[in-house]
């Protein structure tokens, strides 16, 4: 008798990332060991149900496999949870296995601050560990709350094309579950008798992803009818197509908006349609200095006012202490 229909679904998920990991891995020269596939995992059914797939998949082929759990010291008795869970994954068989802990910042709010230390803290284990890549338990349900928080926001198609399911340095991170929705995980987790952790957060309504989960979408699946999150996964894939094919244009028409000095010429620029002239713009502040996921679409709306409104203004003050004004026909980007 094979396994429950949700563990062979998150097993064969899991089995084709692997295999892209040893296919990126056995046509790199310089690379010649097993690679090291980590998964980050909070204790949750979607990371614990990952990790017992990664754990059970790689006996079965030439990938070493290890997990990170972080501890965001949001909680108390959050150092000793992060304990528990690394035994977990111990148990599974994965080594090596890290708890870490992290300092949480303000910047961007508590979700942001939060995502942004757990990010640099599995960067920095990757390089540590030298892992050829990070699994990532986002679901399908998650993927449909990115785009519609995308959406809210007013962040352009690149924002509603939510999460790839490859992203970072070198590939670095893979989300095997996002064609997978959360129900199918929680089934897994049953199936195996996983030990889960909820965290209290995801149910916290001071939370902008708790309200959207247990509000948001329960009422627009109310309105419209089933389907609304499996409509908005294949929302964020056809405008990740899109997207992706306008940041290749932008990225080839950025070159000839320049001068030979390397300023930006706001005639140049003029003439770019508005959704490639805008990727050329953004392009151009987060290579001064601004952080990317603090520059948002008003902020290079009012850029691009420089450029198509232009009627004397002063200097466009952006995140990261970047400025950007217009002078004498060219667009002036620095750090202050």
């Amino acid at each position: 008798m094979g396994p429950h229909p949700a563990v062979a679904a998150i097993r064969l998920a899991v089995r084709r990332v692997l295999h892209d990991v040893l296919t990126d891995h056995t046509t790199d020269p310089t690379t010649t060991d097993e690679p090291l596939v980590l998964v980050a995992c909070s204790g949750g059914a979607d990371s614990m149900a990952l990790a017992s797939a990664l754990a059970f998949e790689t006996r079965k082929l030439p990938v070493r496999a290890g997990g990170i759990t972080v501890d965001h010291g949001l909680q108390d008795g959050s150092d000793t949870r992060a304990t528990e869970v690394a035994g977990r994954m111990t148990a599974l068989g994965l080594t090596p296995v890290e708890a870490v802990t992290v300092t949480v910042g303000r910047e961007g709010g508590p979700e942001a601050a939060a995502r942004d230390a757990r990010y640099a803290a599995l960067d920095a284990a990757a390089e540590r560990h030298g892992a050829a890549a990070i699994l990532l338990g986002h679901t399908r349900d998650d993927q449909a709350e990115t785009v519609l928080l995308g959406l809210a926001r007013g962040s352009g198609i690149r924002s509603l094309s939510g999460m790839a399911a490859v992203s970072g340095a070198a590939g670095r991170y893979r989300r095997p579950f996002l064609q997978l929705d959360r129900q199918t995980i929680r089934k897994a987790c049953i199936a195996q008798e996983l030990a889960v952790w909820d965290d209290p957060h995801n149910s916290d309504p001071a939370y902008t992803r708790s309200r959207l989960r247990h509000e948001g979408l329960p009422a627009l699946e109310k309105a419209l009818g089933k389907g609304v999150v499996e409509a908005l996964a294949r929302t964020a894939q056809l405008s990740r197509d899109d997207a992706d094919a306008l940041d290749t244009w932008a990225a080839d028409a950025e070159t000839a908006v320049r001068d030979e000095a390397g300023a930006l010429e706001c005639a140049k620029l003029h003439g770019l349609p508005p959704a490639v002239r805008r990727r050329v713009l953004r392009r151009a502040v987060i290579a001064e200095g601004a952080p990317a996921g603090s520059l948002f679409a008003r902020h290079i709306e009012e850029v691009d006012r420089l450029i198509t409104g232009w009627r004397g203004q002063g200097a466009i003050n952006l995140p990261g202490r970047v400025e950007a004004r217009r002078q004498g026909g060219r667009l002036v980007i620095r750090q202050g």
